[in-house]
């Protein structure tokens, strides 16, 4: 899903270390929050609530809620059964150019 959106391997990698640069300042407030929300039990501290509220208004806040915890239930739900992800995802290989006449466009 993340390459469908756009994000490069290197962008899907770095999602685990959130914290580095690269990530704007809403994304990482985002992946900080999905964090918070795995954790058993889930407590979201006020000040990682009130900087998302700067970002992101009530509306947009319930729809990322939302989503974030049907992505927490569907892991755990694989992950009670044992169901792995059948190596769906892997990075793709760094492809070399190859030798053409006509330009080609770039594999996502």
């Amino acid at each position: 899903m993340g390459r469908k959106t756009g994000l490069s391997d290197a962008e899907l990698a770095a999602i685990s270390s959130f914290r580095d640069e690269g990530f704007s300042e809403p994304e990482q407030l985002l992946l900080h929050y999905a964090d918070q929300m795995t954790t058993t039990p889930v407590h979201i501290n006020d000040q990682l609530f009130a900087a998302l509220k700067q970002h992101f208004n009530d509306d947009q806040l319930l729809e990322l809620t939302a989503d974030i915890a049907h992505e927490n239930y569907r892991a755990r739900f694989n992950h009670a059964l044992e169901i792995d992800s059948d190596n769906l995802y892997c990075p793709l290989p760094v492809r070399e150019p190859a030798v053409s006449a006509q330009p080609t466009a770039p594999l996502r």
